[in-house]
């Protein structure tokens, strides 16, 4: 029998299908999805659950006229097959392929970029709003899920278009997870709405009765009306007293109630919100058993569900050391705390929430949150660590300016990620953040270069209580390090340690870049008899400068290195310090240029970036040309 889905290249070559076709559209899309990130891994499980949304969205909707805004964009992976991105899929979050998430430049289906959670609410307001004063008929729908849903822009954008009276659809996606287990009032009262045993038991009396067939589906306009009553005794009017109206909840993952549903709610006017229920990881059992790590869950056997473990690593991964270690510091020390805005499984914190419950508190998907409720915790005395991945801390900039840093409160800001993250691409790099923090008066940021300089940063930050302690190091496996055995050591703040001695170059490096500019300049000096010195920088602020001094007094270059921005980050520090220096020093930087990466492996897109040992072997090479050059020149004279 022929896929259907092979003969889809726009939304349009749904318009005509049966009830009978969407369900096996759905079913193909799904299979699709598994096929193909069984071999090239990515979010899978968020995308099996909303299958049947967006298929329901492009069969009653017309787009690209009308707009369907996704949240975060883990959930879209239906949506690109459908909009004529079907071979493209086979390159999902592949260098030079596809995103991963929703791209406006990539296809004029993607109505507004993605990869953040809690912006598909104002996104969507924004472009109703547009829409009528442009006097344009455009439909928008925001698709967002009950996790995205607690962080607070989403409420904000609730608030705003509730009041404004806009023409927009909001559907809640309702899976009970986000990555891990949602926690929190809102998902509380979500699940008191769902579950009300009232409503629940007469709905399943009533259905078990009636069987299949059209007097069932009459019957359902009644239980709907009873539905309303009884889930708004429990609290159901929540979103009405934002200035909604709230219909549902329906079954997401039933394409009948899907489509009769938008039918319903698209012609009608004002805000409105469609709850539905799904399950994460629908129609792949062992996705729908283990959500959490079937969100994202590698290589896997598509028939088995068997997971394809990555070969090769005999080292440890740093969200592993951070884990681990703040584990340790916990039970030496207990005014430690941890906290995560909904990211423990990922971050390592995971280890410390299953033998300290009372001292671990997942609060959600609010960075914001994270960061103020982490100095008020210092601020009463307590120990917090913050652990926040470096590109979602972004968020939380004011936060750590205003709530901790003005009043030198003792929070130790643990940013995950940082650097080139790989497939996820531009929305989730960790690009920015030495840059963005160094500014900051009262700031320490330290750059681990291995897992054993890791532990040890941790373990000096919990001796501090003068203002933020930041913490950055990368997504992935450390150098190998025997860091479990090693011993807690306290590092001197802003204490530059040199590796190697050299002569008319100097390396400084900043984190596990350190490691590669070490075999770069060991390399050059097999080669040529004599290489670089090499620094490792440790800090980023404050900076060692009478290290830096030194080093620019004894050479001609200064290299830095970095897995950051360039523009602010280790190069603009050290081009400052150079500045201001007695005489001329030559600067230049390794690391992320001025523009945003694109997705691709982390391998790939450091040697796009000159950061492996290579590239910076071959600028090494390029500037010694030159300081002999220059030497040359003068002799002549």
């Amino acid at each position: 029998m022929s896929r259907l889905i092979d003969g889809i290249n726009s939304p349009s070559d749904i318009k005509g299908f049966g009830t009978d076709e969407l369900k096996q559209l759905c079913q193909e899309l799904r299979s699709y999805m598994i096929e193909c990130c069984s071999k090239n891994p990515g979010h899978l499980g968020s995308s099996l659950g909303a299958v049947e949304l967006i298929v329901g969205f492009h069969y009653v909707y017309d787009a690209p006229s009308d707009k369907i805004v996704f949240d975060v964009g883990h959930q879209a992976y239906a949506h690109k097959i459908i909009t004529g991105r079907r071979e493209k899929f086979r390159m999902n979050r592949k260098k030079d392929g596809i995103s991963g998430f929703p791209k406006m430049s990539e296809s004029e289906y993607d109505a507004f970029g993605t990869g953040h959670s809690s912006t598909s609410i104002s996104a969507a307001l924004g472009l109703a709003t547009a829409a009528r004063l442009k006097g344009e008929k455009e439909k928008v729908v925001a698709l967002i899920g009950d996790g995205a849903l607690t962080g607070g822009l989403a409420f904000e954008g609730l608030n705003n278009a509730g009041s404004s009276k806009t023409d927009i659809l909001v559907i809640l996606n309702d899976n009970n997870f986000s990555i891990d287990k949602n926690i929190g009032a809102l998902h509380d009262h979500l699940l008191k709405l769902t579950t009300d045993p009232t409503y629940n038991r007469i709905k399943t009396g009533i259905w078990n009765r009636l069987g299949e067939g059209r007097f069932r589906r009459k019957i359902q306009d009644l239980v709907v009306s009873l539905k309303s009553s009884i889930v708004k005794k429990s609290g159901g009017d929540l979103f009405e007293a934002l200035g909604f109206r709230y219909f549902g909840p329906i079954d997401g993952n039933d394409i009948s109630q899907v489509v009769a549903a938008l039918r319903k709610l698209k012609d009608m006017k004002g805000p409105r919100i469609l709850h539905t229920i799904t399950t994460k990881g629908k129609g792949y059992m062992p996705a729908e058993e283990d959500q959490t790590i079937w969100h994202a869950p590698g290589m896997f056997d598509p028939v088995t569900g068997k997971r394809i473990a990555p070969s090769g690593h005999k080292e440890s991964r740093y969200q592993d050391v951070f884990g681990e270690v703040l584990l340790e510091l916990a039970r030496k020390n207990e005014k430690i705390v941890g906290i995560t805005p909904a990211m423990s499984s990922g971050c390592g914190m995971n280890i410390l929430a299953k033998e300290m419950p009372e001292r671990f508190f997942d609060v959600g998907i609010e960075e914001e949150h994270a960061v103020t409720f982490s100095a008020g915790l210092a601020a009463g005395g307590m120990k917090p660590f913050c652990n926040i991945y470096s590109s979602f801390a972004q968020r939380a900039y004011d936060q750590i300016i205003h709530d901790v840093a003005l009043q030198k409160l003792g929070v130790v800001l643990c940013f995950d990620r940082g650097g080139l993250v790989g497939e996820d691409g531009a929305t989730h790099h960790g690009s920015f953040d030495m840059a963005a923090y160094r500014s900051i008066p009262d700031v320490t940021i330290a750059v681990p270069s291995n897992e054993t300089e890791l532990k040890n940063m941790m373990y000096t930050a919990s001796l501090r209580s003068d203002g933020p302690y930041i913490i950055r190091y990368p997504r992935g496996y450390g150098e190998g390090t025997d860091w479990r055995n090693a011993d807690f050591t306290e590092i001197a703040d802003g204490k530059c340690e040199k590796l190697a001695e050299g002569e008319k170059i100097a390396i400084i490096a900043a984190g596990p870049c350190v490691n590669r500019a070490i075999e770069a300049a060991d390399k050059f000096r097999s080669a040529h008899g004599s290489g670089p010195s090499v620094y490792n920088a440790r800090f980023i602020k404050p900076l060692d400068t009478e290290m830096v001094k030194e080093a620019f007094s004894r050479h001609d270059t200064i290299i830095t290195v970095e897995d950051g921005c360039l523009k602010g980050g280790l190069f603009g520090a050290i081009s400052e310090e150079a500045a201001g220096f007695g005489k001329p020093v030559r600067v230049v930087g390794i690391g992320i240029p001025d523009r945003f990466m694109a997705q691709g492996t982390q391998k790939e897109l450091r040697e796009e970036c000159l950061m492996d040992s290579e590239g910076i072997y071959r600028t090494i090479e390029s500037e010694m040309t030159k300081i002999e050059k220059k030497g040359e020149k003068v002799l002549d004279k």
